[in-house]
């Protein structure tokens, strides 16, 4: 029986690939996400797989968003994938002349291994990233630099905290009159 649900746990994960994509890297929007023109000048955004960087704003962000746009920027890579993002980006891992760029963040202590998403992984990744989140921490790199950094799903959500605080004008009795009088 677990023999059958492996077999079929593979050949579901496997039916979903979608494939490569080879491109110039067009624009680095943050430490995570990327534009790669393809052959056909057709843009695709890529949400790097299996990592989180710090978002804009947020302690690293730039660091992050400079340490990717030094690697790929103007350069061809080669993007696997096997999924698309509720914002219909392509997630997937993005090689430069063969190296991981979405591992390379972890290493660097510029992005998480985002855990919540690692069951998209293979477990050589899996373990991998880990194993580079790990020693970017041991080593102080980066953002690790900091004691307690904020991951960036914890930065997103007390982010969506403060603006449901905020309370919106709902009626005149809450608005203020400039008229002069």
């Amino acid at each position: 029986m677990r023999l059958a649900l492996a077999l079929l746990i593979l050949l579901i994960h496997t039916a979903g690939q979608a494939g490569t994509l080879t491109g110039r890297v067009t624009h680095v929007t943050n430490g995570d996400t990327l534009v790669v023109l393809d052959a056909g000048k057709a843009q695709h955004t890529i949400r790097l797989q299996g990592i989180d960087a710090p978002d804009q704003g947020q302690a690293y962000g730039n660091e992050s968003k400079e340490h990717l746009s030094d690697h790929v920027a103007g350069k061809f890579v080669v993007v696997e994938y096997d999924k698309r993002d509720r914002y219909k980006r392509i997630v997937g891992k993005v090689f430069l002349a063969g190296q991981d760029m979405n591992l390379g963040q972890v290493a660097a202590g510029l992005a998480w291994h985002y855990k919540k998403h690692q069951v998209e992984q293979t477990q050589s990744d899996r373990i991998s990233y880990s194993d580079a989140e790990r020693e970017a921490r041991r080593d102080r790199r980066g953002l690790w630099h900091d004691p307690n950094p904020v991951p960036p799903w914890e930065f997103r959500k007390a982010k969506r905290e403060r603006l449901k605080e905020m309370k919106p004008l709902t009626d005149k009795s809450d608005s203020i009159d400039f008229r002069q009088k």
